[in-house]
């Protein structure tokens, strides 16, 4: 990055831009084996979630996988509308939505499980760059994370 007022605008000395362009990038790698499981990349990344901690709170998901509600609730219909989740109230608080896989959706972790697989080597990076970047892209989320919730 160069220094200096005028450069300030230039879209080549901006961290933000190849963030965004490089995200859109591999969502956009992610839809071909992602399509054979009937998911979006945002769905597939809620259904990890689910695979990994198994039922929890609507809120509770949506801080996991950094959506707000707006975004979410309709991203959880539509799983709900495929089968792959419930969404519940509970008896003792009807303010609360519980979302659980179906057992349709214990059964799509099975058929997931090639995803990671044949993403490999989508980013042309070495192993250890790999690692070095997302060791930097979870700091710098866990940062921005502890600054929303100070």
């Amino acid at each position: 990055m160069t220094s200096g007022e005028g450069d300030k605008l230039c879209l080549g000395n901006q961290l933000c831009f190849p963030l965004y362009a490089c995200a859109k990038e591999v969502t956009r790698k992610y839809r071909k084996p992602l399509a054979r499981l009937n998911l979006t990349y945002t769905q597939y990344v809620v259904m990890m979630v689910l695979w990994e901690f198994g039922s929890m709170t609507e809120g509770a998901l949506g801080k996991k996988v950094h959506l707000d509600y707006s975004t979410l609730a309709p991203l959880l219909k539509r799983l709900e509308k495929t089968g792959y989740i419930d969404r519940t109230r509970p008896d003792d608080n009807e303010r609360q939505l519980v979302i659980s896989l179906t057992p349709e959706g214990r059964k799509l972790r099975q058929k997931a499980l090639k995803v990671p697989d044949e993403m490999r080597g989508c980013i042309d990076l070495s192993e250890e760059e790999l690692i070095q970047l997302k060791y930097l892209l979870d700091k710098a989320l866990n940062n921005m994370d502890q600054e929303k919730y100070n």
